[in-house]
């Protein structure tokens, strides 16, 4: 049986489709990037390529190459009629040959060139449109994402409880799966951080084990009914000192700012310049540049890093209901790496904040 967000979101495409003059519209997935795949067929493509046909009527094909998804997806995708195809160009070209209808294709830069050769004429790139989809969400999305969200405060609580000298990286972020698995949570995306001054970013999870004195960071990113929420914080092994705690203060107060500016129609090129700007004032604008940092925080939804990517060269605006994460992680460099982001709802009244874990420098036992 359908979901109700899956329910949600075919309508939406559908919707969309009539909106733009579209006849029919076709996605592409894969392993890592299955978000447009996702929306429009409720399906999370592990394996293989995937492609989804939206007709006018509403009616969902999915094209799989690899027997195993097509064998899940006949049982996860109940709603679409799924079709193995091992030549999967082929197979799209011979149900596309001869179509006369105007056919939005996202994203658009990986439709395969094979297929482009037979529709050019027909096929309009969507990516813009259907970026209005994954981005700007229905309250019934916003719930899914709240739900993340709370799971992730509550895995925080576990990674604080884990982090003990002596403990290796990755025996520290099993605890945290395993929790988030005990809570009916598979998906997960997770990186980990230790050290002093020598420790530049965060990274998937090693044998260094944990040390008095060191820093310990993570982003911890649940999937909750499809959706992704993030939480960025910092903790110290054993006591913070002076050092430390003037390093954190400008962290929490350029995430402060940021999250402050946050509005409907607010560019984010601004709100990282309002982050960046308190770094710039400390004599640290350095450390905000790409050298040392990737972005000021990014959107999230049914993929862990949708746009906008909070960067000063990114002028999209927000929208109401976008679900985003301010972060001004990057390298200090009298203590090393520090992360700190929440996330948060654009509403035009202020933001929602969604995370609910202290803004703090965390410490625990050494």
């Amino acid at each position: 049986m359908q979901s109700r967000l899956a329910e949600e979101r075919g309508k939406r495409a559908l919707a969309l489709c009539r909106e733009e003059g579209w006849d029919s519209l076709l996605v592409y997935g894969n392993a890592w990037r299955c978000d447009y795949l996702r929306y429009v067929t409720d399906f999370p493509i592990l394996e293989g390529h995937g492609f989804a046909l939206l007709d006018s009527d509403g009616s969902v094909t999915l094209y799989l190459d690899s027997a195993l998804e097509v064998e899940r997806a006949s049982v996860e995708a109940p709603a679409s009629k799924v079709v193995h195809a091992p030549d999967i160009v082929a197979a799209l070209t011979d149900r596309l040959h001869g179509a006369n209808g105007i056919i939005g294709v996202a994203p658009s830069g990986v439709m395969p060139f094979g297929l482009g050769t037979h529709l050019r004429d027909n096929m309009k790139p969507a990516d813009a449109a259907f970026t209005r989809l994954l981005t700007c969400k229905s309250e019934l999305e916003i719930e899914a994402v709240r739900a993340a969200a709370r799971m992730a405060d509550e895995g925080y609580e576990v990674f604080l409880e884990s982090a003990r000298p002596g403990r290796t990286e990755y025996e520290v972020v099993a605890d945290v799966e395993a929790f988030f698995r005990s809570r009916g949570c598979p998906d997960n995306f997770m990186i980990i951080g230790s050290g002093g001054r020598e420790c530049m970013g965060m990274h998937p999870p090693g044998e260094r084990r944990l040390q008095p004195g060191d820093m310990v960071t993570t982003e911890l990113t649940p999937c909750v009914n499809g959706y992704y929420a993030q939480i960025c914080r910092t903790l110290v092994i054993g006591e913070p000192t002076p050092e430390h705690l003037a390093a954190f203060d400008i962290y929490k107060r350029s995430m402060e700012a940021g999250i402050e500016a946050v509005r409907p129609g607010v560019l984010a090129s601004r709100i990282a310049e309002i982050e960046n700007d308190v770094f710039r004032a400390e004599g640290l604008g350095e450390y905000t540049t790409s050298r040392y940092t990737r972005v000021r925080g990014h959107g999230m939804g049914i993929y862990l890093d949708t746009p906008p990517a909070i960067l000063e060269d990114v002028h999209m605006p927000l929208a109401e209901g976008m679900t985003i994460i301010v972060h001004p992680n990057t390298y200090h460099p009298a203590v090393g790496y520090i992360v700190l982001g929440d996330a948060l709802v654009v509403r035009a009244d202020g933001p929602e904040l969604l995370t609910r874990t202290p803004r703090t420098l965390f410490s625990v036992p050494a």
